[in-house]
């Protein structure tokens, strides 16, 4: 492919990319940004871009990313996540369950220890999706009970998630890593913990200090144990691995239970509450859904092709190539907004860079792994983002800059490549 047909293609991503400059300087801040109106106009833009098919397939192609297994996957979790933290909250159990945790830590340790939760809970559970479902609600409650801020509570829990889907040896990423570099989970697991442990430490005395001076209401009165029943259920279930459709599901009808034999509503008041909560998840859908058209339409008109072959033109040194390894499924969880599906797409290219300069097989799965789970752990339009700023009722774009997690092993990843380490 000739470099004005490869920049044509990626041309979505940089009107993408002006677009959010121009309007978070617009509108003062990048977490005013409206993220729908800029998916629209990119989606507008590749389907523009797209040559030498009709409108009609050009559409039908948008369609099919937009439409795609995993992507009506997740607007399942969406809806069920939506409804389960609305219902949960209507019925006093996110109240309930923060006057049990501000029991148990003091106030001061609190972001930090939702931290630790948070990666203490992905580890068991292998998914940063299923750790923020389980995690965030909670989180939520205790940012509105106490002085600490939405978009900070949350990114330490999303932080944290990503902890444990890089690390898990039941995570996606770290299997699809491993199989696709040839070496055994313990080992990468070995050498990957030593990258993220300095990072894990620095974050979580970094929220130590911010969470330092923390107020709120204290506990008072008994616990209420049958309210928080249901994140009990929903923390149990997740942690054991339990489908998370029907880890929500069963939140949900534990919700309308308690709610209505405890008298919060009715069952008309529990449907009208769940609803809500679904409505509350639809921009953040509509995202995810154009986000899946714009990068299919990319990756049809060669963008993604003609990128990997610019990364992989001139190395000539094992820290080049790794570099490189790192800019390929950084460039690919871009496009795919997966972290899985970035590592599945390189992963052959890595393995034969990898082979040809000579790096530990190790380290090549660890660097796929970190690199890609950092990326995820920033987009505004993964999965992660959009599932905690729903929960929290919040845009995704005001967490980003409190991502400390992400933010620190990006730099660990450099530090590992430029001292060989």
């Amino acid at each position: 492919m000739n470099c004005k047909k490869g920049l044509l293609a990626l041309s979505p991503i940089a009107a993408m990319i002006v677009l959010l400059v121009g309007l978070s300087i617009h509108y003062g801040g990048v977490s005013n940004a409206p993220l729908l109106f800029i998916f629209v106009i990119t989606a507008m833009v590749a389907v523009a871009v797209t040559r030498g098919i009709s409108l009609k397939e050009r559409v039908t192609i948008f369609s099919r990313g937009a439409g795609s297994t995993n992507l009506m996957l997740m607007v399942w979790i969406f809806m069920l996540a939506g409804a389960f933290a609305a219902t949960a909250k209507e019925m006093g159990a996110a109240g309930a369950m923060v006057d049990l945790t501000l029991r148990i830590l003091p106030a001061n340790f609190a972001l930090a220890g939702l931290f630790i939760a948070a990666c203490l809970t992905s580890i068991c559970m292998g998914t940063s999706v299923g750790t923020i479902v389980a995690l965030m609600p909670i989180a939520t409650g205790m940012a509105e009970a106490t002085t600490m801020t939405l978009p900070v509570v949350a990114a330490a829990v999303v932080g944290g998630a990503f902890f444990g889907d890089n690390l898990s040896v039941i995570s996606d990423t770290t299997i699809v890593a491993t199989q696709s570099q040839g070496c055994r989970m313990s080992d990468k697991f070995r050498f990957n913990i030593k990258m993220v442990t300095p990072a894990a430490i620095l974050v979580t005395a970094l929220y130590v200090f911010l969470g330092w001076g923390t107020t709120g209401m204290a506990a008072e009165g008994d616990i209420q144990w049958w309210k928080v029943m249901p994140y009990i259920v929903v923390f149990v279930c997740a942690v054991c691995r339990i489908d998370v459709l029907v880890v929500l599901a069963l939140g949900c009808i534990l919700t309308c239970a308690t709610g209505i034999i405890d008298g919060s509503y009715n069952l008309i008041g529990w449907v009208d509450a769940g609803l809500k909560g679904v409505m509350g998840m639809s921009e953040l859908i509509l995202i995810s859904m154009l986000a899946g058209g714009i990068f299919q339409l990319i990756s049809y008109n060669g963008g993604f092709d003609f990128m990997i072959s610019r990364m992989t033109q001139r190395l000539k040194s094992s820290a080049g190539a790794e570099w490189c390894i790192c800019g390929l499924v950084a460039f690919a969880n871009i496009c795919t907004a997966n972290n899985t599906i970035a590592i599945l797409s390189v992963g052959d290219i890595a393995k034969r860079l990898a082979e040809k300069f000579d790096i530990d097989p190790r380290r090549s799965a660890s660097l796929l792994d970190t690199t890609s789970c950092c990326v995820q752990g920033l987009l505004p339009y993964g999965a992660q983002l959009l599932m905690a700023s729903g929960i929290a009722g919040i845009s995704a774009m005001s967490i980003v800059p409190y991502l400390f997690y992400p933010m620190f092993i990006g730099l660990s990843i450099g530090l590992t490549i430029l001292l060989h380490q």
